[in-house]
């Protein structure tokens, strides 16, 4: 039986990280469980035992079951019955097989019948749900609302709503609406306390719903009469039980046709309030869409991951010219470029994810006793650091998708074209990937704080302290020299005034600087654990080396009068 966990070295390399011991012990507050619940590990080598069994039975669902059902799922699509998304029936074995399993909730605390795992796990369980069916990630990866119930919510909502998720229940995040895309300090639709029935009543049009029909909704609505900003929006959860939305349509996508995607109209639609007014957006909509951003990044290179192994498999099989045609360069260097796109975006997820653990749980910590000054300290490090390169995961993993898709099929040839083989659905079902949850673009406008604030640079300074063995003393000589021509590209584009349309004009190019050597550096210090990331570590820092050469020769002749020609094409 085929395993996608299992079959992954680089996955159990990432779970035996240094700092896992320290976040484990975080997450288990010293393994205080044990002894009370049965399944509550005893120490860390426990814990990772733990992690290892269910991420491989996940691995095993994934390849036997919605790998699989993944092109039947892609030709059956979705279809409203009676004011109900109904799934393909791919989807639906899919969905049973996994709450079956009870792997829903991984990372809720038992008492709402979860497992209690770190994010990396959960993040992880993302990436191998993904290769197998990228469109079902997102009914997977929707389980996150109930993370924003368990941070924001009261206990009675924790306790109601939080131990459904291992039940299956389906759950969504509904934002956007026709005239608020990626601008949702625009969005209208009305949320009016009714105190007769001591709730609120929601009207309105929520578009683009990802899994828009689910069981438990987290809206986003304007509560504040008279707004029209971020201010006046609150969050809510919503019951469908309780009826009140329609399902208008369901959205003909490019890709993704398993992930039902929905236009609804809420008609005094009964809801509760999640935390504070007022702060919606502001606060939780925001922490929500960080742990979206970090499921697309999972979801990207888990979709990477499947690419790079078909293509890997058919260019082994195909003889052209009497011989397999991996045994041309051309093909290998395209193979060897996805498999090192493949493990860089994979070390900058748990790289973030393991920033996102010990913040969040510290924070955690911090609801049942104050925390100590080191503490403090130590959630303000990582908070930093996880807001800075959650976008630039987002932007790299998503991007590199694409890439890796295009070549997937580029290495299939005509074939790949063809509805023959599995390539042509990856590349579909990666487009979206750089869309939804902020496109590349606002991950730029997100990430050049990291810019303007030097966090990016103290980060990559920190990588440069780190001890590696000599092999890699020439990359990390490219990657100093790179480092240098970094400041010196903030430098020139700063003092046009970061403010200035040269500087936003220039942001991408500087956020990508820095994201090259970023995950240069982590491959290298991956490559110091463990050889099988040599040659990745090797292609990285000579694709960081061309990509920052060529964008630095950009800033070094730019001049502001070139964005005249650029406006003039434009308007």
């Amino acid at each position: 039986m085929a395993n996608f966990f299992d079959d992954n070295k680089a996955l159990r390399f990432q779970l035996d990280n240094p700092l896992m011991d320290e976040i484990i012990k975080l997450k288990e507050r010293n393994f205080s469980d044990y002894g009370h619940i049965d399944y509550a590990p005893k120490d860390v080598e426990d814990a990772k035992d733990s992690y290892n069994r269910v991420l491989s039975l996940i691995g095993e669902i994934s390849a036997d079951v919605l790998d699989v059902n993944a092109e039947s799922v892609d030709a059956q699509g979705v279809r409203i019955e009676n004011n109900a998304i109904i799934y393909a029936d791919g989807t639906k074995e899919n969905h049973k097989a996994l709450t079956d399993a009870g792997v829903y909730g991984l990372s809720l605390p038992r008492k709402y019948a979860g497992l209690n795992f770190s994010y990396v796990p959960y993040v992880m369980a993302a990436e191998i749900v993904s290769r197998g069916d990228c469109g079902f990630a997102n009914i997977w990866g929707l389980q996150d609302c109930a993370e924003t119930i368990y941070e924001f919510g009261d206990e009675e909502q924790k306790s109601t709503y939080l131990p459904l998720v291992n039940q299956g229940y389906t759950f969504s995040m509904d934002l956007t609406e026709p005239d608020a895309g990626s601008d949702l300090q625009s969005v209208r639709l009305k949320a009016t306390f009714d105190e007769k029935q001591n709730c609120w009543l929601l009207n309105g049009v929520k578009r683009f719903i990802t899994n828009g029909d689910a069981d438990i909704k987290l809206v986003l609505a304007r509560s504040e009469e008279g707004t029209t900003d971020g201010r006046g929006l609150s969050y809510f959860i919503h019951d469908r039980k309780d009826g009140g939305v329609t399902i208008r349509r369901t959205e003909n996508k490019l890709g993704i046709h398993g992930s039902p995607t929905g236009e609804l109209v809420f008609t005094d639609a009964k809801a509760y309030l999640v935390g504070e007014r007022k702060l919606g957006l502001i606060k939780y909509t925001m922490s929500l869409m960080n742990g979206a951003r970090l499921g697309v990044g999972a979801q990207s290179v888990g979709l990477s991951e499947a690419a790079y192994r078909q293509a890997l498999q058919y260019a082994k099989e195909r003889e052209q010219f009497g011989k397999p045609i991996i045994q041309f360069f051309q093909v290998k260097e395209m193979l060897a470029k996805m498999r090192a796109k493949t493990d860089a975006t994979r070390a900058l997820l748990y790289e973030t994810a393991r920033c996102v653990d010990m913040y969040k749980i510290l924070e955690d910590i911090s609801k049942e006793r104050k925390l100590e000054a080191e503490e403090r300290q130590t959630l303000k490090t990582y908070s930093r650091l996880a807001d800075i390169l959650t976008p630039m995961l987002k932007l790299f993993s998503s991007e590199y998708a694409n890439q890796n898709t295009y070549d997937c099929i580029q290495v299939y040839g005509g074939s790949g074209f063809m509805k023959d083989y599995p390539c042509e659905r990856y590349y579909r079902d990666a487009r979206i990937l750089t869309i939804y949850e902020g496109t590349s673009q606002l991950q730029v406008v997100a990430a050049i704080r990291g810019v303007i604030q030097g966090g990016y640079l103290n980060r990559i300074k920190e990588y440069e302290n780190i001890a590696v063995d000599s092999k890699f003393a020439e990359m990390r000589a490219t990657l100093l020299k790179l480092r240098e021509d970094f400041e010196a590209c903030v430098q020139k584009i700063d003092s046009f005034g970061s403010t200035s349309e040269a500087f936003e004009f220039n942001s991408r190019r500087l956020v990508e600087i820095a994201g090259y050597l970023i995950m240069a550096h982590l491959l290298i210090i991956d490559a110091n654990r463990d050889d099988m990331f040599f040659a990745s570590a090797d292609i990285m820092t000579k694709e960081a080396n061309e990509k920052i050469a060529e964008r630095k020769a950009f800033i070094d002749n730019f001049k502001e009068e070139d964005l005249q020609a650029y406006k003039t094409l434009s308007e």
